[in-house]
């Protein structure tokens, strides 16, 4: 029972910071959530500002982000070729709460923007003057009993737009690497905060077509639903996330109709003090799409061990595997569908989604002082099935399978320097070596990506 009542490590919540707290944060690598508000943003009294100082109903935050990359022989452009962009994102954000209670609201705008690039300008890298956070809220702090640590179990109902995550980001993420941001627009509820023992969150949302020099508007065809669980009660040792996805499409411009339901269950935590942390996943697909019925899973599994040692070193395998469509001209449809999820878990280089995917990987993290964070791995990529498609470069695809399921394999390097609390400096590289599959369907040859990137808060 003393395991339950422990000071958490991290705590996330929507209003105040708590003393205690149920959540744990998951040790898997890439896997925690963007908070809410987001990490940029501080409560208005601790930004130093003297006139800001009493404004305890205020939260803040403006950053900018700046990233230069080297990309040789990108697979996911149709021509190969060096391309050396220079990426910009700059997000401001204010937040009021308490003051007019029940009332809340938040609003937050991102301006992304390329340049000294050879490809078209499109929206994975810009997307100017955008509202990513634009929502009303109706926030009650004691309608629910209180938890055993004597937290608030709040009740809100959300609608606006939103920039958030759930999960282990791999299904539902905001895209914090790529330039620009996943957003919806719809119904957000929620009962209880990150500290409980227990939450639940409803989604009923639609997501935003990005524009880069329009407004977002929604993709008036698609429905995404969600009721998400989150049970805490067993501290360190195990978080249980069940949950139920939906993704309904209606018929259009030829498109067909179709309805995607998905239940899965994620549980992580540590298995006590053994140093061994562990995150598992599991989700079953069914439906319909047209006139062939969806069947379709997912998993993941990531099994970490970490020493006591004061480089904090930490060395995690994974495995991941999603189904692909074997025959598109038979009545079942095999492909996962990935939503709306973070793909650079998969792959530091950005080249693999959620779909039509195995991938076993090996990673080591390090911590040699207190502000700097060192981590690289080694990744291998194959089509879980030789006759559906590979999204990422442009949907190729072998119907015969005679190319082979040999996507490739990579290795990736990345060092997190925290030069002072507001300036933070990213250094990165990333090699692929490709495959049958992309030797035959896309082009031969190796690849590589280095990136330097500077994050500046202003609080």
């Amino acid at each position: 029972m003393a395991a339950l009542v422990r000071p958490a490590i991290f705590i996330i919540c929507a209003s105040a910071a708590l003393a205690e707290s149920f959540y744990r944060a998951p040790a898997s690598y890439s896997t925690t959530r963007d908070p809410d508000p987001p990490k940029y943003a501080r409560h208005a009294p601790d930004t130093g500002i003297d006139f800001l100082k009493n404004a305890a109903w205020l939260d803040i935050g403006l950053d900018y982000r700046f990233r230069h990359e080297y990309r040789d022989d990108d697979i996911r452009r149709a021509q190969a070729g060096l391309d050396d962009p220079f990426l910009h994102r700059t997000r401001a954000y204010i937040g009021i709460h308490d003051v007019l209670d029940p009332f809340r609201f938040a609003v937050e705008m991102q301006d992304s923007r390329r340049y000294h690039s050879q490809y078209p300008r499109d929206g994975r890298d810009v997307n100017e003057f955008e509202l990513i956070r634009f929502y009303a809220e109706l926030y009650f702090k004691d309608i629910l009993p209180r938890d055993a640590l004597g937290n608030a179990r709040p009740v809100s109902l959300r609608y606006g737009i939103h920039n958030f995550e759930f999960l282990d980001r791999r299904l539902i993420g905001n895209n914090q690497w790529r330039n620009t941001a996943n957003t919806f627009q719809g119904f957000h509820g929620s009962l209880g905060q990150e500290a409980n023992d227990w939450q639940v969150d409803l989604l009923a949302v639609q997501p935003l077509n990005r524009q880069p020099f329009e407004w977002d508007r929604p993709v008036e065809q698609q429905w995404m639903y969600a009721a998400i669980g989150h049970w805490r009660g067993w501290g360190d040792v195990l978080t249980l996330e069940p949950y139920y996805l939906a993704l309904n499409q209606s018929a259009h411009a030829g498109v067909a109709e179709r309805l995607v339901h998905s239940p899965g269950l994620r549980a992580y935590g540590k298995a006590g003090t053994t140093g061994f942390d562990y995150d598992l996943s599991y989700t079953n697909q069914f439906g319909g799409n047209g006139a062939r019925d969806v069947r379709a899973w997912a998993t993941t599994a990531e099994i970490g061990y970490s020493w006591s040692h004061p480089w904090k070193p930490r060395v995690s395998f994974f495995y991941g595997q999603a189904t692909g469509d074997h025959d598109p001209n038979d009545n079942t449809d095999n492909r996962f569908e990935r939503f709306f999820g973070f793909a650079r878990p998969w792959s530091a280089n950005d080249y693999i989604v959620y779909e039509n995917i195995r991938t076993p990987k090996l990673r080591v993290e390090l911590t040699p002082c207190r502000n700097l964070r060192i981590d690289f791995g080694h990744s291998w990529y194959w089509l879980d099935s030789a006759t559906d498609r590979f999204q990422p470069a442009n949907s190729a695809r072998d119907i015969t399978g005679a190319s082979g399921t040999t996507i490739g394999h990579e290795f990736d390097i990345r060092a997190r320097w925290q030069i002072t609390k507001k300036l933070e400096t990213i250094l990165g590289y990333a090699h692929f070596t490709p495959g049958g599959f992309i030797n035959s369907q896309v082009r031969p040859g190796d690849t590589d990506f280095a990136y330097l990137e500077i994050n500046v808060s202003a609080f």
